[in-house]
C-alpha cells in the first residue's frame, strides 16, 4: 500500500510533469532562440526552459510551500519538511531547440536524501512514467490505462542494445567518444537519444537492454533512475557506488554488470 505523503507527492509530481510538457509542447515559439549556455557554448539554455521551470516551482510552492528545491535552471532552496524536488524541466534541450521529438520534463521528490516518487512526461511521444518507490513503475500512452513497465529479459551482452550520452565539452566527449568506439563491437549497437531521462525509462520499458553516461547531474537522473530501478532494471555508477557525475548505469540485471565492467577498463568515468 503507498504511503499517503508518497501518493500525494506522485500526483503533484505528475501533474507539474503534465502540464509543463503541455507548455513546452504547445507554447514553443517558431522563432525559438538560446537565452544562455552553460558549460560550453553548444550546452544550451532557451526560454522555455526557464518558463516551465517556473512553471513547475510555482505549482508545487502553492501546495506545499515548506519543501525545498534543486532545479537545472536555478531553483535552489533547502525547504523544512524533509521533501526535496529535484526538476529538470526540460531534458533535451537541444532536441527541443532543433524541433526533434526525443526530450522530457523530469521531476523527482526526495524524502531525507533518498527518492521515493519520480515522474517523466515525454510529449511529443504521448507518454508518461511514473515511479513511487516500492511501488513499481508504470506508463501511460496510446494504449488504454496504465501499463507497468519491466526491463527486458537479459540477452548476451553481445545481441544487447545500449544508449549512451556525450558531454558538451569538448575534451570530455572526444574521449567518450573513445569509449564508444572501444564498446560497439561488442555489443548489438550503441544509441544517441539526446535525453537521460527518457533513455532511463526506455531501460523501464523494455526499449534498450541499458543504458549508460558520464556527467549527468542531480537532475538529469533523478526521475528516470528510480523508474528504472522500479521496472526490474538495476542501476549504478562506478562498481560498487550510487549513479553520479562520474558515471551512471541502468541496465537490465544481466546486462549491467557485465557493461559496468567493461566501462571501468575503459575509463569511461575518467576525462
Amino acid at each position: 500500500m503507498t504511503d499517503p505523503l508518497h501518493a500525494e507527492l506522485l500526483r503533484l509530481a505528475r501533474e507539474a510533469a503534465r502540464r509543463a510538457g503541455e507548455l513546452l509542447r504547445n507554447g514553443r515559439p517558431a522563432d525559438l532562440a538560446v537565452a544562455a549556455t552553460k558549460s560550453s557554448p553548444i550546452d544550451v539554455v532557451t526560454e522555455m526552459d526557464i518558463a516551465a521551470e517556473k512553471l513547475i516551482t510555482t505549482l508545487i510552492a502553492e501546495r506545499r510551500p515548506e519543501d525545498g528545491f534543486l532545479g537545472e535552471e536555478g531553483a535552489s532552496t533547502e525547504g523544512t519538511s524533509g521533501i526535496r524536488w529535484v526538476i529538470d524541466p526540460l531534458d533535451g534541450t537541444v532536441n527541443y531547440l532543433y524541433g526533434l521529438p526525443t526530450w522530457a520534463v523530469s521531476i523527482a521528490a526526495e524524502q531525507d536524501g533518498e527518492t521515493v516518487v519520480g515522474a517523466v512526461a515525454a510529449p511529443m511521444r504521448g507518454e508518461t512514467y511514473h515511479a513511487v518507490r516500492g511501488g513499481g513503475a508504470w506508463a501511460t500512452g496510446a494504449w488504454d490505462g496504465e501499463r507497468r513497465l519491466a526491463c527486458r529479459p537479459a540477452p548476451p551482452l553481445d545481441q544487447a542494445l545500449v544508449s549512451t550520452g556525450f558531454n558538451y565539452v569538448a575534451e570530455v566527449r572526444t574521449h567518450q567518444a573513445g569509449v564508444a568506439q572501444r564498446l560497439i563491437p561488442l555489443l548489438r549497437d550503441i544509441r544517441r537519444g539526446g535525453s537521460a531521462a527518457v533513455d532511463l525509462c526506455d531501460v523501464a520499458a523494455g526499449r534498450l537492454d541499458g543504458y549508460y553516461e558520464r556527467g549527468l547531474h542531480p537532475w538529469d537522473l533523478a526521475a528516470g533512475d528510480l523508474i528504472a530501478r522500479e521496472a526490474g532494471a538495476l542501476t549504478g555508477g562506478r562498481p560498487g557506488e550510487r549513479p553520479s557525475w562520474d558515471l551512471t548505469v541502468a541496465a537490465t540485471p544481466g546486462v549491467f554488470e557485465p557493461l559496468q565492467r567493461l566501462l571501468e577498463d575503459f575509463g569511461a568515468w575518467h576525462d
